[in-house]
């Protein structure tokens, strides 16, 4: 691999057991290195992309950002970045010289002006009737 700063390509198709080898080779390259830099991973080799790419991205994005660095993706096809929305990452990912994905906050249960129902009540029946009683 080239020195960070530069880009890392994955070319070819992942499978599971790549991962961790991918991760290693990044950690490794990243030793030293002082924090701060982008890591662009170039993924436009990349062939028929599965869940074991979206595995790959999301795991070197974690090795990068343990080392303080921040991972940006380039040549993700359709296929990839759909995968990746389907996962709930496609927005976690920039393009090399955007600026960082602003990160979700905590996700809270239900919708938002929605006030979940009490769960003591009983659950409303068909005709407006409360449930348990007769007409």
């Amino acid at each position: 691999m080239a020195a960070p700063g530069s880009e890392a390509f994955v070319v070819g198709r992942l499978g599971p057991a790549d991962v961790p080898v991918l991760c290693a080779r990044l950690g490794r390259w990243l030793d030293g290195v002082a924090a701060g830099g982008e890591v662009v991973c170039d993924l436009s080799g990349l062939v028929a992309p599965g869940l074991a790419a979206v595995d790959a991205v999301a795991r070197l994005a974690l090795t990068a950002g343990r080392r303080g660095h921040r991972l940006v993706v380039r040549g993700a096809g359709p296929e990839l970045r759909a995968l990746l929305a389907l996962a709930g990452l496609a927005d976690r990912f920039a393009e090399p010289g955007q600026p960082e994905p602003e990160q979700p906050g905590p996700e809270r249960p239900g919708r938002r002006g929605v006030r979940p129902p009490d769960p003591l009540s009983p659950p409303a029946a068909p005709g407006g009737r409360t449930a348990g009683t007769s007409a």
